[in-house]
């Protein structure tokens, strides 16, 4: 069987497959998942084009790994046909370890396991069952490897991951203001002293980089309408959770039974290999379709949630930079308790404030460095003569509450 095989993606056009290993984790069930899991979660409420998923992302970061490994070879930067395959692996699964509705109900089905370390749990299972092929992969990924640009490739202010994400939701939400340069960005890439950095002349596309994604944070990511779907469909799950805890057997699929009940941690995935089987059968269909079942459900709040988001009644938000005030929250509190004739401690599930941040760079010690015509490594935040970037370097946080639209404040 043909297993180096082309596929044709809308954004880059044709994305080959280098490799029968990479042809055949691609074909494992675990990523075949990924098919099934939306890359923008809700985004699509707002941005109906926004249809793509996981998988398409994971190909493409893929494709953009090969480009920028072959771009350093380019330019006598040694890379082994092992390093290579390694590196575009790493990147395939960087994000198998996502569930459904991807960053949405992470603090729900999976609070206080994050799914980087997922995703490294099912490289270590799929190395164990290729037969030991994905160490290199696996140094790669846990920051391990003697050469440090790899992982950085993978995991920083400018990986991989950012530039196929920033490129491809742009596309399929049609918000041009994300849009980045990729050719340039990677033809100005290189290594210096076993560290990744952008050469003097790229710094344009860096700064144009910065900007896409501050405003895609705002105008996606973050938009509030996105938001309110986000907080009611995480208030769904928390009901169904504390229904499955008051002995409510709901209807639901085995795999999101198991996540219902209760909640993990990364250990108890570290020692189940049950626990994370189950995690790697579950995707948006099992919500979506449990949400299906549930709309009729004779639990009011959890019927009435799921028919509301079936049918796009959100809820209205309130998105703003200062705090939201104490008696604001009490006030939402007292007249959904009132509208819906609820107890208080179960108005929670019809409302929800709180606060999200915009992270457009933030360096944690790993800053995106200019390499000067003199050989200095610069920051970009003290390279740049926009002033807007020294601006993005700071995290900028906005408050929310949201409350059904049938009740006036």
């Amino acid at each position: 069987m043909n297993k180096k095989k082309i596929i044709n993606d809308p954004v880059y056009g044709f994305i080959s497959i280098r490799s029968e290993l990479i042809f055949d984790l691609i074909q494992h069930p675990y990523f075949q998942r990924l098919r099934y899991i939306k890359q923008l979660g809700l985004s699509d409420l707002v941005y109906p084009g926004a249809q793509h998923t996981r998988f398409h992302h994971a190909l493409g970061a893929m494709h953009l790994m090969g480009r920028t490994l072959e771009t350093f070879r380019s330019k006598r930067i040694e890379i082994s046909d092992q390093e290579f395959e390694a590196a575009q692996i790493a990147i395939l699964l960087h994000d198998i370890g996502h569930g459904p509705l991807s960053h949405t109900l992470e603090e729900t089905l999976l609070a206080g396991v994050n799914h980087e370390s997922l995703s490294y749990l099912f490289m270590k299972d799929l190395n164990h069952q290729f037969g030991g092929v994905l160490e290199m992969t696996l140094q790669f990924f846990r920051n391990s490897y003697p050469r440090k640009f790899f992982h950085q490739l993978i995991s920083s202010q400018l990986d991989i991951d950012r530039l196929d994400y920033l490129k491809r939701d742009s596309f399929y939400t049609g918000v041009l203001e994300g849009t980045i340069g990729i050719d340039r960005i990677i033809a100005m890439l290189t290594i210096h002293n076993d560290q990744l950095v952008v050469e003097e002349k790229g710094i344009f596309s860096i700064e144009s980089f910065l900007n896409a994604r501050r405003l895609m944070y705002w105008q996606v990511y973050l938009h509030k309408t996105a938001v309110s779907a986000e907080r009611m469909m995480v208030n769904i799950i928390r009901r169904a959770q504390y229904l499955f805890h008051a002995g409510e057997d709901l209807p639901a699929s085995e795999s999101l039974k198991v996540f219902l009940k209760r909640n993990y941690t990364i250990s108890e995935f570290t020692e189940s290999k049950n626990l994370l089987e189950a995690f790697g059968q579950l995707d948006d269909n099992d919500i979506w379709g449990a949400i299906k079942s549930w709309r009729d459900n004779a639990d009011e709040i959890l019927s009435g949630l799921c028919n509301r988001l079936l049918m796009r009644e959100l809820f209205q938000i309130n998105l703003q930079l200062e705090p939201i005030k104490k008696i604001e929250i009490e006030n939402v509190r007292k007249e959904v308790r009132q509208a819906f004739g609820i107890l208080v401690k179960d108005a929670t599930y019809l409302f929800s404030y709180g606060t999200v941040s915009n992270e457009a760079y933030v360096t944690n010690g790993q800053p995106i460095n200019i390499l000067t015509k003199s050989g200095l490594m610069v920051d970009i935040a003290h390279a740049s003569d926009l002033p807007s970037i020294k601006a993005i370097s700071k995290i900028v946080e906005k408050n929310y509450l949201c409350w059904p639209k049938n009740i006036s404040l």
